[in-house]
């Protein structure tokens, strides 16, 4: 039972994430923003990194408890391609995230929104981050299949 119980969690961490990834690039446009969606920005920030960390954590999860053995997976290529793309995604949430709560410390201390173009920016790596996590799975679906 416990196999199933694994791959359950780890799959459910995952599309928590996509969610909350996905959110925030909704979410992060100039022409919808405002001070309320950047308190929101932050939150969503926040879920996502408890996403990010149990998507790490349920995958550690199945490799040291699942049925295939550690020994398996560590050897594998396909783990070290989904090991690679999670960790160039984490990199890559780390700048939105500062610029997220950046936003909300200058918007406390009675600032301005930020600029367009810093919307923009931000967007942009959300989206690229929130793509290159949809290839996780490409490498996940050969891996379960034992390759």
């Amino acid at each position: 039972m416990l196999e199933p119980w694994l791959a359950f969690f780890h799959i459910s961490a995952f599309l928590g994430w996509i969610v909350f990834a996905s959110a925030q690039a909704a979410m992060c446009r100039a022409e919808w923003l405002n001070p309320a969606g950047v308190q929101r920005l932050v939150r969503l920030d926040a879920i996502l990194w408890i996403a990010t960390a149990a998507v790490l954590l349920s995958g550690l999860a199945r490799i040291y408890w699942g049925a295939k053995g550690s020994a398996w997976y560590w050897s594998n290529w396909l783990l070290w391609a989904k090991l690679t793309l999670f960790i160039v995604v984490a990199v890559m949430q780390i700048g939105p995230a500062r610029r997220f709560r950046n936003w909300r410390d200058r918007l406390a201390a009675g600032g301005a929104m930020p600029s367009d173009a810093d919307i923009r920016g931000a967007r942009r790596t959300v989206m690229i981050a929130t793509h290159l996590v949809a290839v996780i799975p490409l490498a996940a679906v050969f891996l379960a299949r034992g390759w």
